[in-house]
């Protein structure tokens, strides 16, 4: 990475669920200690970050997305001590730290919450989104819930409905109102005094909604539905027009990044789930003011091929203007990617493989999830052990986020070296030989592989940062050109079991060596054996 760009600028993010990571007082829950523990491992891949997922005071109906206090760690990870120690250790390892913020909706036992909810005229009682019902009881407009049912529920003590998005038990805070605004920043600058180096923003675009409190329409008959668990969940049946994505959301992303300038080298990465995922990255990324980079859904989705992939990097080729994407593959809500994508794959840890050599090929900064790099597939829970509540309420047509969250597997043993005591969910006997000390001794494995073409990638500039040129008409091959002043590779991929044999797109200096793959260049032709790349210098 050339000294003029940003660290985050092309940077690879590792993410870290650390209730599932790694255990270290035997009590089933992974913790801060244990990240701590493992930071050697993270850094040995040859990555910029950790993303943190929630650690925060929690009474976990949603596993620390649902926030009792910004500033505490809860006890189930250990303690604020732990923390510093975290830091200075990734620090030390050369790892920037980015923790996860969930500033829209609180826990419903957050003291803000409860003040709020006491009485009309107190305080904080306009930090909630409060509503009278209409005049027959029933909730103010036809708002839905991510999780389910109606996003209003009534409260008894004020007479009225608060707003949720998600659970029940967490209400949406009122950014309309501008001493809400301001004590979230300030909960920001605390972690940055602290240390952070940045921020992964947990539904950056469901900050504020419309006053108006008006009817979101329906989604017209032939449309495309939305981006969360289509087919079972009635929230897809409407546009959400009015209670997230307004535009009031652009001002305190600018006041976002204008606490950000003040602690340089630190960085703003927003997750948006919308409607309209471009248009919206566009927009909250445009410019220098607002945030850095944001990821959607478009390849967390159950979508996949050579010609959706194809469509995702013209659609953002032409619409992102001077954006900057944060792509992932697969994360803690959503089926992990080899499953997802690898239905009938003969092969799937060189499936693995390709896809992260696609991950890592794409103009933008990359998000891996813990696990990514051994290849796993998505564990199965049966539904007594289920715990996340998306899953309980919507199975068996949709299983919920806990396969893609169960623990690390360390090692062969039974509990995968995660825990001495009982995992807080069964640990998949199938990732046990894909484990990281099954792994870590053969050079040929997934987790070596994905090593060495970590550390390759880290050498080329034009995949840092580099623009991007699509080639057309590949076929099932995808191609294109990544491109710098001081280089220009092509990139040729092939994500099926298939030989794939084309023209070679592009005058060819040279062959790259170094990143793992044995797509080669034939005469005038490119050939890619099944699940293979090729990368060659112009």
């Amino acid at each position: 990475m050339t000294q003029s760009q940003p660290w985050w600028k092309g940077g690879i993010i590792y993410q870290i669920y650390p209730r599932s990571f790694l255990d270290s007082n035997g009590d089933g829950i992974g913790d801060l200690p244990g990240v701590t523990r493992k930071l050697p491992y993270v850094a040995s891949l040859g990555v910029d970050a950790i993303w943190l997922s929630p650690f925060f005071t929690s009474p976990m109906k949603d596993f620390g997305y649902d926030v009792s206090d910004y500033r505490g760690v809860d006890p189930i990870f250990g303690t604020m001590d732990d923390y510093r120690a975290l830091v200075a250790e990734a620090h030390r390892l050369g790892l920037k730290v980015i923790i996860d913020q969930v500033l829209s909706h609180t826990a419903d036992t957050h003291p803000w919450f409860e003040e709020s909810r006491a009485s009309r005229d107190n305080p904080k009682a306009d930090w909630f989104v409060w509503a009278d019902p209409r005049p027959d009881g029933t909730p103010p407009n036809n708002w839905l819930s991510i999780f389910g049912g109606s996003a209003w529920a009534w409260d008894s003590r004020r007479g009225q409905y608060y707003l949720h998005n998600f659970l029940a038990s967490q209400p949406d805070l009122n950014f309309h109102n501008p001493a809400v605004r301001q004590a979230q920043l300030e909960n920001m600058r605390y972690w940055l005094e602290l240390g952070a180096d940045g921020f992964r923003l947990d539904t950056v675009n469901f900050y504020y909604h419309s006053q108006g409190l008006e009817n979101n329409p329906a989604v017209p008959a032939g449309e495309n539905k939305t981006f969360v668990a289509k087919g079972v969940n009635p929230y897809t049946y409407q546009r959400h027009v009015y209670d997230l994505s307004q535009p009031e959301n652009l001002a305190f992303l600018e006041d976002l990044r204008a606490l950000m300038e003040e602690y340089p080298a630190t960085t703003l990465v927003g997750e948006i789930g919308d409607d309209r995922p471009l248009e919206r990255m566009a927009e909250y990324t445009h410019g220098n003011h607002r945030l850095h980079m944001a990821y959607s859904f478009d390849l967390l989705s159950d979508q996949h091929g050579p010609d959706w992939v194809r469509d995702v990097v013209r659609r953002f080729q032409h619409g992102l203007g001077d954006g900057w994407p944060c792509w992932a593959l697969s994360n803690h809500d959503v089926v992990r990617v080899v499953s997802r994508w690898g239905e009938g794959v003969d092969d799937p840890q060189a499936y693995a493989r390709v896809l992260m050599a696609l991950l890592l090929s794409l103009r933008g900064s990359v998000s891996m999830y813990q696990g990514e790099e051994l290849g796993l597939p998505e564990a199965s829970v049966p539904f007594e052990a289920l715990q996340d509540p998306y899953g309980i309420e919507f199975w068996p047509e949709f299983k919920g986020r806990d396969g893609c969250r169960t623990p690390m597997p360390w090692t062969p043993d039974t509990q995968g070296g995660f825990t001495s005591g009982t995992p807080w969910l069964p640990v998949d006997r199938q990732h046990l030989e894909l484990s990281v000390q099954a792994q870590e001794d053969d050079p040929d494995s997934t987790l070596n592989a994905v090593r060495r073409l970590i550390g390759w990638r880290q050498q080329q500039p034009a995949l840092v940062h580099g623009d991007l040129a699509l080639i057309e008409n590949t076929g099932d091959a995808l191609c294109w050109v990544r491109r710098t002043d001081d280089q220009s590779l092509l990139v040729a991929l092939n994500l099926t079991g298939q030989d794939l044999r084309l023209p070679v797109p592009a005058r060819v200096k040279r062959e790259a060596t170094g990143h793992g793959f044995s797509g080669y260049i034939e005469g005038e032709e490119l050939v890619l054996p099944p699940y293979q790349a090729l990368f060659a210098e112009l």
